[in-house]
């Protein structure tokens, strides 16, 4: 074949199977842009949510905001356009009252670019599985001697030192019963702090944590301190020992649970930290 022929054949138009058909319908490319990030967005909102009951709420409200789309775009309904606006606010003040506690924790993360945490990312949130062992042990140990305590347990929250009021000693050293009971112990200098513990390490002891503004008439300092950081982090754990009574309680979400026995207590611990994360078959030294 000539070099001739071959630039006719190429600049020949393309035959009838290769030519693309008009669609029916005109496609607005902004539209299902627009549709993807709602979505997307949508998913990763419901997939942050555990509790079946702020699930219910949160399902509701999308799904008056996407009729309210609806209505605004294909309907020409103007007084009942109106009318689901006026709905679509008022749901959304209730619900910034109702949420405020999460949406400060929001507005914390994204200020501080902690967008994994945000997006659910469980890098690094493994527990190893002595390591509730350990905590059990010495938080039983702890009670038994009326010794008070506050342990802080980072389950994926990525806690940073700006997120506490001091953040203490760092010290980076081995999980053990015999190490935890001598930070508590009531003749050092760390005791009256909190100890901060991630995956198999004790990360900082003497962290003073912020307050909680709910049962200020119930609670003592500790308490108060274990449901001002988990209200603020939902993956992190507090375990509290009562100084006058030697009641165990554990915090999570900003809720208490007490009073409680070490082995109700390593039951809630595995039970929190095996919901969808993975937990490590190593054992870290339970005698320091």
């Amino acid at each position: 074949m000539s070099a001739l022929r071959l630039v006719e054949l190429l600049q020949a138009p393309l035959p009838l199977v290769f030519s693309i058909a008009p669609l029916p319908f005109p496609v607005d490319v902004r539209l299902i842009v627009d549709l993807l990030f709602a979505v997307g967005l949508g998913v990763l909102v419901l997939g942050r949510v555990t509790e079946a009951r702020t699930l219910w709420l949160l399902r509701g409200y999308l799904l008056l905001v996407a009729f309210a789309w609806a209505v605004q775009r294909y309907a020409n309904l103007p007084l009942t356009a109106k009318l689901v606006d006026a709905l679509v606010l008022a749901c959304s003040l209730a619900l910034a009252i109702l949420w405020q506690g999460e949406l400060r924790r929001l507005m914390e993360l994204l200020g501080t670019g902690r967008l994994a945490v945000l997006c659910g990312s469980r890098n690094g949130d493994q527990l190893l599985s002595g390591s509730v062992g350990v905590l059990s042990e010495a938080a039983g140990r702890l009670s038994q001697s009326r010794r008070g305590a506050l342990i802080v347990v980072d389950v994926g929250s990525d806690l940073r030192p700006e997120d506490f009021l001091n953040p203490g000693i760092p010290l980076d050293a081995q999980l053990s019963v015999d190490l935890l009971l001598n930070l508590f112990a009531a003749d050092t200098p760390l005791h009256d702090g909190a100890v901060l513990v991630k995956a198999n390490r004790i990360v900082a002891a003497g962290v003073i944590l912020p307050l909680s503004r709910q049962g200020l008439n119930r609670y003592g300092t500790r308490h108060l301190a274990a449901l001002g950081l988990t209200e603020r982090f939902d993956r992190c754990l507090a375990i509290v020992v009562s100084e006058e009574t030697g009641t165990l309680s554990l915090a999570c979400q900003g809720r208490l649970e007490r009073p409680i026995t070490s082995s109700r207590l390593h039951d809630l611990l595995t039970a929190r930290l095996a919901s969808g994360r993975s937990v490590a078959k190593d054992t870290p030294d339970t005698r320091g």
